[in-house]
């Protein structure tokens, strides 16, 4: 009895033909430095340098303007560098007080903010100021540098004196006439005073002697202005014009016994 094939066998199960072949598994290996040829590597190397100077100028300009950003904020937006200090420089007829209050910086407003020009305007409103000027010093204060008007005379107005400049601004007033000042006499002292500006122009054109004996400058016209003098002697003036030929015939004459003095003609002068 032949035997046939064995029970519960497949083909394949015996023997080596029928063995399935194991799974193969890659793996990335790092190659060494020395698996890529030179030449790559100088040819990777000079890209990077490349890229690298070819992103550096972009690098910087960022760089700068965050810090310029950075610095503009902190100075102007900040408190970090504001105004704590008020200088004032030059003030004699306004005390430092009225100098502050008048330019109106609020505390720890940015000094790099301040309308420096403005400011000085400000200052300027205040009538003994002929001028001021205004300029940061870092990183808190400022300072305020005021030039004060000169007197040129005094106008007697009720029981004291008018103090004013050489182009009429009235800026103090005084109980009595400070020495040194002439005294000159208009209805209304003004910049804008055809009056003040006569008397003034004439005082500006007397020669020092002529100054030494003034009492006063009576301004009763445009065309009757006149010299009050020493010893209740009159010059008579005139107009303002040719102040400086009526100053020199004036002055040649003072040795003369006269209680009056025409020279309002200097062409053609009388005594009385």
């Amino acid at each position: 009895m032949s035997s046939g094939p064995a029970r519960g066998r497949t083909p394949g199960q015996d023997g080596g033909a029928g063995r399935r072949s194991p799974v193969r598994r890659w793996q990335l290996v790092r190659a060494g430095a020395d698996a890529v040829p030179p030449s790559t590597r100088r040819f990777m190397a000079r890209a990077r340098q490349r890229r690298m100077r070819a992103a550096l100028p972009w690098a910087a300009t960022v760089a700068v303007l965050a810090l310029a950003g950075l610095v503009a904020w902190t100075v102007l937006g900040t408190g970090l560098f504001g105004v704590r200090e008020v200088r004032v420089v030059g003030a004699e007829l306004v005390t430092p007080v009225e100098v502050r209050e008048a330019a109106a910086v609020p505390d720890d407003a940015p000094l790099a903010r301040v309308d420096l020009a403005a400011t000085a305007r400000r200052v300027g409103t205040l009538a003994p100021v002929e001028r001021a000027t205004v300029e940061r010093d870092w990183p808190d204060a400022l300072v305020i540098r005021v030039v004060e008007r000169t007197p040129a005379a005094v106008v007697p107005q009720g029981d004291g004196y008018a103090v004013i400049d050489r182009t009429g601004v009235v800026f103090r007033t005084v109980p009595q006439a400070p020495d040194g000042l002439a005294v000159i006499r208009v209805p209304r002292p003004a910049p804008d005073d055809p009056g003040t500006r006569a008397g003034l122009e004439v005082l500006a054109a007397l020669s020092p002697q002529l100054r030494a004996e003034l009492v006063a400058v009576d301004v009763a016209g445009l065309a009757r202005i006149s010299l009050r003098l020493r010893d209740d002697r009159t010059v008579v003036w005139g107009d303002a014009t040719r102040g400086a030929e009526k100053s020199k015939v004036a002055t040649a004459l003072l040795g003369r016994k006269a209680d009056t003095i025409d020279v309002s003609a200097p062409d053609v002068v009388t005594f009385r």
